[in-house]
């Protein structure tokens, strides 16, 4: 009996090799931890688009919202890992929620990193009529007016608060946290001047910024938008370093056999190298990365910590 265990299991890796040279031979799924319409959606759809034409299987899109990714990302971490189920992952489900709850996965065991595809520079902004244009002049304003200024956010937890968070504590700010069921709602009491301040995606927030409605303070990101080349970075007005990022990445069950991992990573750099799939998403405002497994799950190990630090820095918590 135990010289047949062996052998089946001989087989079975014999197997695995043979899968992977022919894969895929049927439609891929990719879930999408977040309701179809939002930012994740869009940067999936997009990817799938342009990964299906070069691996010549669709990507069928399957929207599993809930706990602020949380959901979603559990279910590719439970599929079988056959190269027939992926994820796109995000800054929230990976690096935030653990720092804020027990979730039901460990990345680093239950995941296996496929490509870090973009970066999603929040944007800081003000309502126009609280008279400031960059970012000392904000914190100026606001340690003058100490306890008595509020920033918004799309809910406790979100990368919008915690992107609040981590400047308030740079900046060595007193403000008051108040959460919003969604941008909708932040932005309907940020426009009126009923809080000062609010971090958020930069397509949300430039149609109030060309308007003139809004202030745009600075950019959380390494770089500039291209978009809008004269609002310079929050680390270039006094807080070197300071960078507040929403990402997005493809992710496989942990046991997904490399081959396979690796031409799910040639195949979505493809995708961003060139053509629509690249010209979309940098619309977007997301910065193109293409990094590789390697690479993509030490950027999780680092933003991991670096939330860490933010979340017990703040007191931030789950209301």
């Amino acid at each position: 009996m135990r010289k047949m265990i062996v052998a089946l299991a001989a087989l079975a890796c014999l197997a695995a090799p043979a899968r992977a040279q022919t894969w895929p031979e049927r439609p891929i799924r990719l879930i999408i931890p977040f309701p179809a319409g939002g930012p994740t959606d869009i940067v999936g759809r997009v990817l799938a688009q342009a990964m299906s034409e070069s691996l010549g299987q669709t990507i069928i899109i399957d929207n599993r919202g809930g706990a602020g990714g949380v959901n979603g990302t559990d279910m590719v971490a439970k599929a079988a890992p056959d190269g027939y189920t992926i994820g796109l992952a995000s800054a929230g489900a990976l690096a935030i929620a653990p720092a804020l709850q027990k979730v039901p996965y460990v990345w680093s065991r239950d995941l296996k990193p496929i490509i870090l595809v973009v970066k999603a520079p929040e944007m800081m902004v003000a309502p126009a009529s609280l008279g400031v244009r960059t970012v000392p002049e904000f914190i100026a304003a606001a340690k003058a007016k100490a306890g008595g200024f509020n920033f918004g956010s799309t809910g406790a937890g979100s990368m919008s608060h915690l992107s609040s968070e981590l400047f308030r504590t740079a900046a060595g700010l007193d403000m008051t946290h108040v959460p919003y069921p969604g941008a909708a709602p932040a932005l309907n009491d940020l426009l009126p001047g009923r809080v000062q301040m609010l971090f958020l995606d930069i397509q949300v927030l430039r149609p109030h910024i060309e308007t003139g409605d809004l202030r745009a303070l600075g950019v959380g990101g390494a770089s500039r938008f291209p978009q809008l080349p004269d609002v310079p970075t929050i680390a270039e007005q006094g807080l070197p370093g300071f960078e507040a990022a929403n990402w997005y990445g493809l992710v496989a069950p942990a046991a997904t056999p490399p081959a396979i991992i690796e031409k799910l990573n040639a195949a979505a750099r493809g995708a961003l190298a060139a053509g629509p799939a690249r010209a979309a998403l940098t619309n977007l405002g997301a910065t193109i990365m293409g990094d590789g497994p390697e690479a993509f799950a030490a950027y999780i190990g680092a933003e991991s910590e670096k939330w860490t630090r933010v979340v017990k820095a703040s007191g931030a918590r789950l209301d």
